[in-house]
């Protein structure tokens, strides 16, 4: 009987969100035979659907079809214009002004009363101190760090319903990047007012999609925004009817329905069925040719292994030897890592820590280590390390990488353990400068290589700031430094890799790879766009 009930109740379920599909907005449209939904599933789940908790890609991807902020990035990391028409810098780099288009209207909801409500600069007011507010606890309050703040509050002001303006402390270049994320979206206030808690499962946006139906854990429908503000070629945006995002927990049956075509897209690939659709050197294999494609393009994240080497009261911290930490650099054969356990997916990182695709990556890959074990076994029988006994800490989604690594070190003499630790466990741990030896990676927040140059400043030692190794350079603080008071991107970037250079030289870090977006799409879909932040813009998709 239990097994009847849930068949029917998934039934009901169906059946209820595409009756829901026929909704826009609040406005009722013609029925048609053929709706064109684009259909992706998400293991991970979503729980809220408020921007302000949008931290990962599951919540990003979501929002990012309901919200819309005053930029947004192109395919190839721009910063473009959104709700915001155009912006203007002062001379000092503090002062931010931007025009609002006059066109932009929040979606059709109940709290409105059936009138068309226009976005004005004071909902980014209301939206910015609302993500700032200690009560609403949001893990992007930090984007706002460098905003001026006095007696009567944050420096975000409306000096008219379509100029907003932004004051900052002192010159930031990488702020307009910032606001390009989900975080700084726009929100009304009257629904926050009315939907209260419950605004995160009814929210309310400009987005080129809006709510129709969530039964959380099984099915999230989204509809065409009838009245979206952007165009391209003189059409409206968005092109498709709606989006339909599945929350099924296996990946294998995820896997086995987007084969199946009852899916329309595959974000990355799982250990447990890569070699199902890719080849050793990481092609779509043959018989999938025609039936999907493959979509994939640099992701920025560099996967990294992390040394702690700052001493630690009572031990003896081995890693504090400058020299064997870069035997360990040139004893990693990266090419045969990424071949063998990842089927070619990513590009070995034989550069430094600004990833491939990011302004600033150094193309000449002469700041990194390339795999030279005979110089790595010279240097560790020249200093004396073959006595030094290492842990290196993981967590049970990188064992075989791990181990990887382990024999790699083991063939130049080094002795090398590796424990397993619980995600959570093993966060606590290394924020607190527990762990000698650790895997790690950093996806960027924002398109700027700052983002990444601010895991060695030493003011952000952790667990107070992301500078997890404890590594401190009174020259690379103060090119830091320098670099965040220069508005113009050529000329940070040549500080950008005088830093990263300098880095490599101490080799704090084992740069292991830097990965890729892959997407595996439906053949039916066309103009998927993506780009190096690995967002989902569904705005110019069509379907055949």
């Amino acid at each position: 009987m239990g097994n009847s009930f849930k068949k029917g109740f998934s039934v009901f379920i169906i059946y209820f969100s595409l009756i829901l599909m026929l909704v826009s907005c609040g406005k009722g449209v013609k029925e048609h035979e053929n709706h064109k939904v684009f259909r992706y599933n998400e293991s991970s789940g979503v729980f809220s659907l408020d921007p302000a908790f949008a931290k990962d890609l599951p919540h990003i991807w979501a929002c990012n079809q309901l919200f819309n902020g005053l930029v947004s990035l192109d395919d190839k990391l721009n910063i473009i214009p959104s709700i915001a028409s155009s912006w203007n810098v002062s001379d000092s780099g503090k002062l931010y002004t931007f025009s609002l288009h006059n066109d932009v209207y929040f979606h059709d909801n109940q709290i409105f009363n059936g009138k068309k409500r226009k976005v004005v600069a004071s909902d980014f007011v209301f939206s910015f101190n609302r993500l700032l507010d200690t009560k609403l606890a949001s893990p992007g309050s930090w984007v706002f760090n460098s905003v001026k703040r006095d007696s009567n509050g944050y420096s975000f002001k409306a000096l008219n319903d379509s100029v907003l303006q932004i004051e900052l402390n002192e010159a930031f270049p990488s702020f307009l990047g910032i606001l390009t994320m989900t975080y700084a979206s726009v929100i009304p206030e009257e629904a926050v007012n009315f939907y209260g808690d419950d605004f995160r499962k009814n929210p309310v946006g400009t987005g080129p999609f809006c709510f129709t139906f969530w039964k959380e854990g099984v099915k999230l429908v989204l509809r065409k925004n009838s009245d979206y503000f952007e165009f391209h070629n003189n059409e409206r945006l968005p092109y498709i009817d709606g989006v339909a995002i599945n929350f099924l927990i296996d990946r294998q049956t995820a896997f086995l329905d987007f084969v199946k075509g009852n899916l329309d897209f595959m974000s990355g690939i799982d250990a447990r069925y890569k070699d199902e659709l890719l080849t050793r050197e990481g092609n779509l294999r043959s018989k999938y040719v025609g039936k999907i494609y493959l979509d994939r393009q640099p992701f920025l994240n560099t996967e990294y292994l992390g040394f702690f080497i700052d001493s630690v009261p009572g031990q003896i911290n081995p890693l504090v030897n400058k020299q064997l930490r870069k035997a360990i650099n040139y004893a990693i054969d990266r090419t045969k890592m990424l071949k063998f356990l990842r089927n070619g997916i990513g590009k070995p990182g034989k550069g430094g820590i600004i990833p491939f695709g990011m302004p600033g990556y150094d193309t000449t890959e002469k700041v990194g280590y390339s795999y030279q074990p005979q110089k790595a076994t010279e240097i560790i029988r020249e200093n004396n390390l073959a006595s030094a006994s290492i842990t290196l800490t993981t967590t049970a989604e990188y064992v075989d990488l791990s181990k990887f690594i382990q024999s790699q070190l083991m063939g130049v003499g080094l002795q090398v353990k590796i424990e397993v630790s619980p995600p959570a466990t093993m966060r606590q741990a290394r924020a607190m400068g527990k762990l000698e030896f650790f895997r790690s990676s950093w996806v960027a927040d924002y398109p700027d290589a700052e983002n990444y140059l601010a895991l060695f400043y030493s003011k952000n030692f952790a667990p107070n700031g992301p500078n997890y190794t404890h590594y401190k350079s009174d020259v690379f603080d103060n090119l830091y430094e320098k670099a965040s008071r220069i508005g113009d991107l050529y000329e940070r970037v040549q500080l950008y890799r005088k830093m990263d250079s300098l880095v490599m030289s101490d080799a704090p870090v084992v740069v292991l790879f830097y990965d890729e977006v892959l997407r595996f799409v439906n053949i039916r879909i066309s103009g998927f766009e993506s780009n190096p932040v690995n967002i989902l813009d569904l705005r110019r998709v069509k379907i055949e």
